[in-house]
C-alpha cells in the first residue's frame, strides 16, 4: 500500500513538474539471438518493456538481413532494439528521436548489445523543413507526446510545450545516407497522428524503394486524415493491413479502401507494396 501511495505521488509530482529521470537495465534471453540487455527509463508514466524473441522475429518478416531501416518516434529504443537485432549487426537502424529527455535513454540503449546491433541515435523530427518546432506532452516532465500543429483535432490534451529541432527527412538521408538507401526494407512511423505528414515528406524514396512501412493510425484522427493517411499509400502502391500484435503470431486485418479506416479508433497499419 505505502509502495502504491508513494508511486502515486511521484507521478502528480512529475506530471506538473520538470525532472529527469535515469534508467535501469534489464535483461532479456531470447531463445535464438541470446542475452540481450535493455535500459528501462524510470519516468513514473513510462511503461516497462519487453524485448521478446517473438518481436525480433515479427521484424525479420518485413526487414531483410544487412538492410537499412529507419525507426521514426524511437521514444527509447523498445522498437528499434528489436529491428536492429532482426536485421543484424551488419545492417543500420537510424532512430529518430526529438525529446532531449528520451533521446539520453534511447543513446543508451544504442551503446548496448553491439556485438548484435547497429542503431545511430538521432535527435531531431521529420518535419517539412529544418528549424525549431513546438512538440507538446501530456506531462511536465516530457514522456508522451508529438507533434500535433498539423492535425485538426486540438483537444488531445497534450498541454505542456517543448521546443525541438526538425530536419527535412529526405534531403537528410539523400545527403548523409545515399550510398546505402537501396536497401532500405523497413520504415516505422510512430509520431501521434502527424505519420501521414512525415509518409507525404519522403514520398519520392517511398516510391522509389518500396520499404515497407509501419504506421499508426491515431485516435485524434479525423475521417478525412484517416482517408489521407490511406490514400497516400495506397495511391503509390501499397495495400495495407491492420496489424493486431508486434510479435511472429500477429494476424492482419485487410484494409481495402479508405472508409474502413474508421472502423477501429486507434490501432497500427502495415503497408506492403503490391
Amino acid at each position: 500500500m505505502l509502495n502504491f501511495l508513494k508511486k502515486k505521488i511521484e507521478k502528480m509530482k512529475s506530471k506538473r513538474s520538470l525532472n529527469e529521470y535515469g534508467f535501469q537495465i534489464k535483461s532479456f534471453n531470447l531463445t535464438q539471438d541470446g542475452k540481450i540487455d535493455y535500459a528501462q527509463w524510470l519516468h513514473p508514466f513510462e511503461q516497462p518493456k519487453i524485448i521478446s524473441q517473438s518481436m525480433v522475429n515479427f521484424y525479420k518478416k518485413y526487414t531483410k538481413n544487412g538492410s537499412l531501416v529507419i525507426d521514426i518516434g524511437a521514444h527509447t529504443g523498445d522498437t528499434t532494439v528489436p529491428m536492429s537485432i532482426a536485421i543484424g549487426k551488419n545492417g543500420t537502424v537510424l532512430a529518430l528521436e526529438p525529446n532531449p529527455y528520451v533521446f539520453k535513454i534511447l543513446v543508451k540503449n544504442a551503446e548496448l548489445n553491439k556485438d548484435k546491433t547497429n542503431i545511430l541515435p538521432l535527435n531531431f523530427a521529420a518535419t517539412d523543413s529544418d528549424g525549431e518546432f513546438e512538440f507538446n506532452y501530456s506531462d511536465a516532465s516530457y514522456c508522451n507526446g508529438g507533434f500535433f500543429q498539423k492535425i485538426q483535432n486540438k483537444n488531445h490534451g497534450h498541454k505542456y510545450a517543448l521546443k525541438v529541432n526538425g530536419k527535412n527527412l529526405e534531403k537528410y538521408l539523400l545527403d548523409n545516407y545515399s550510398s546505402i538507401l537501396n536497401t532500405i526494407s523497413l520504415i516505422k512511423v510512430d509520431a501521434e497522428g502527424y505519420d501521414k505528414e512525415i509518409l507525404k515528406s519522403i514520398k519520392p524514396i517511398l516510391v522509389k524503394f518500396k520499404p515497407n512501412i509501419i504506421s499508426e493510425c491515431n485516435k485524434n484522427l479525423t475521417v478525412e486524415e484517416r482517408t489521407e493517411l490511406f490514400e497516400i499509400l495506397n495511391t503509390i502502391g501499397y495495400n495495407l493491413y491492420k496489424l493486431e500484435e508486434f510479435d511472429e503470431n500477429y494476424k492482419t486485418t485487410t484494409i481495402a479502401n479508405s472508409s474502413e479506416m474508421s472502423k477501429w479508433q486507434h490501432f497500427d497499419l502495415i503497408a506492403i507494396s503490391k
